[in-house]
């Protein structure tokens, strides 16, 4: 090969280096879009009205359990200050995400307590005072959730959720945009290079952004158009690559019995950029383990993803259900053809099981059987029914808030999902 050959060669390896490790900021950069476009200000939280349905699709694999307010917020002039309202008995959380969807902090039950509490971040460049959060970033999404305990609790809980609040310098400058992951690679790459130079990477990302190189991202002079055919055939089958390997595994844990756990990594992902894209396909958001975990059920072929009409169980016997300190559910989600997960329409309305699902029948030995299919049970089994999707494919994720440590060290095993 000449010289000119191998650099066009590297166009590909670059590529694939670039979608893995900008992924989070193209997706995060098109909710950040999608909520300052519907009006809502940068800064402000925007809470949800009530609990997910299968409507919602702001961001893949909602939970049923949890109220959310978000929030997106500019520190390029300046700090902001984060108020946590009381959060009486119930559950609760702040979690705050740079750009990359890596954590800086999640406040709230598990971290500051129940009491609530006043809190400073500051962007990348600003002085800090005693105490205060610093985001590796300008921008910062910060995602509020509170446990709903019934139908019955939504609305002191909504009262609690409108009390986040965030105050910070008004914008000054526009936010860039996001891209379709799936759409033409030259569109996604514009996204990526000024969401890079809103974002500036961490010196701790210099080897692959070394990888990137030939690419010339980062750069105000980046052109996708200036590449000739041969080139932007490289960089298209370096983006299908990564596009495959981003879709390839879920919560991107180990196997554990029937169950996929999550990686260890979660939300705090350092240099494991092939994570941290798999989770902002699969799991945007997703909370680091100790907060919470999320274990991907397993169907007989060993994959997440279950098919057919068939009658499931997962039955825990006594004293075996989830060792949590907060709460855990089953959620059932709908599986779309570019792997995002959301909740599924059904005829009792109901998209989890868990332990605050009232009327939940136990077995006279105190076993707990959870009947899964898409058509009811029948008798007897109708009270504990999770619905599938009336059709195409399916997964379940089995969500831990507050894990004890044997689920946290993976000595804790559910049992797995039988066909009946």
């Amino acid at each position: 090969m000449l010289a000119s050959d191998f650099q066009v060669a590297a166009l590909r390896t670059a590529a694939r280096a670039a979608f893995l490790y900008a992924l989070p900021l193209t997706e995060i950069a098109a909710l950040r879009a999608r909520m300052l476009g519907a009006g809502i200000p940068a800064g402000r939280f925007f809470p949800q009205k009530g609990l997910a349905t299968p409507a919602d699709r702001f961001v893949t694999t909602p939970n049923n359990d949890t109220i959310y307010a978000n929030a997106f917020i500019d520190l390029r002039h300046g700090p902001a200050t984060l108020t946590i309202p009381p959060l009486g008995e119930r559950y609760g959380s702040l979690y705050l995400m740079d750009m990359f969807s890596n954590s800086i902090a999640v406040l709230g039950t598990r971290t500051t307590g129940q009491q609530g509490g006043t809190f400073t971040l500051v962007g990348p460049t600003d002085a800090a005072p005693p105490g205060a959060l610093r985001s590796p970033t300008p921008w910062v999404w910060a995602m509020a959730r509170l446990v709903v305990q019934g139908p019955e609790d939504l609305p002191a809980t909504l009262a609690v959720l409108h009390r986040f609040d965030c105050q910070s310098a008004p914008v000054k400058e526009m936010a860039a945009a996001g891209a379709d992951r799936n759409g033409p690679w030259q569109a996604w790459m514009n996204a990526a290079n000024r969401l890079i130079l809103e974002n500036p990477p961490l010196a701790t990302d210099r080897k692959i952004l070394d990888q990137m190189a030939p690419l010339g991202l980062g750069s105000q002079d980046f052109d996708s158009g200036k590449f000739s055919a041969a080139e932007a055939a490289e960089i298209a089958a370096g983006v299908e690559d990564a596009r495959k390997i981003a879709l390839s595994a879920g919560f991107a844990g180990a196997k554990v019995g029937q169950w996929l756990y999550p990686a260890p990594n979660m939300g705090v992902f350092g240099q494991d950029y092939v994570t941290r894209a798999r989770i902002a396909v699969a799991g945007l958001a997703a909370l680091p383990t100790a907060e919470a975990m999320y274990l991907a059920a397993l169907s007989r072929d060993g994959s997440s993803v279950f098919k057919g009409d068939d009658l499931w169980r997962l039955r825990f016997a006594k004293d075996t259900l989830p060792p949590v300190d907060a709460f855990w559910s089953l959620t059932m989600y709908e599986m779309e053809p570019d792997g995002a997960l959301f909740l599924t329409p059904n005829s009792i309305d109901r998209y989890s099981v868990g332990d605050r699902t009232a009327g939940l029948v136990r077995d006279a030995d105190g076993a707990l059987d959870i009947w899964i299919g898409r058509n009811d049970p029948g008798v007897g089994r109708a009270s504990n029914w999770l619905p599938a999707p009336a059709k195409g494919p399916f997964v379940m994720i089995l969500r831990t808030y507050m894990p004890q440590t044997d689920l946290v060290m993976q000595r804790y095993i559910p049992p797995a999902i039988e066909k009946v």
